[in-house]
């Protein structure tokens, strides 16, 4: 499986989105939003909020550090794969 989080250094829930998700055996993908400006775009226009991280999960899209909605969105794809 494979995830893309959207993240700042500074943000301690974006580091604990992706050790979460290394945990879970999620390939990630990081797009750091402070270094770059597309990234930022695409974070923005996916969540439609500022804040980091934002996690995307195959459709799903998680804005926050929230382990009961990432969960949700592993076994909503491990069940269409």
């Amino acid at each position: 499986m494979k995830a893309t989080i959207y993240t700042t250094p500074s943000c301690p829930y974006c580091k604990m989105a992706k050790d979460y998700l290394n945990r879970k055996n999620v390939d990630v993908e990081e797009k750091d939003i402070s270094k770059d400006k597309n990234a930022r775009d695409e974070a923005i226009a996916k969540s439609g909020r500022m804040g980091v991280p934002v996690i995307i999960i195959g459709e799903q899209v998680i804005v926050g550090f929230d382990m009961d909605q990432i969960d949700f969105a592993l076994k909503k794809l491990s069940d269409y794969n």
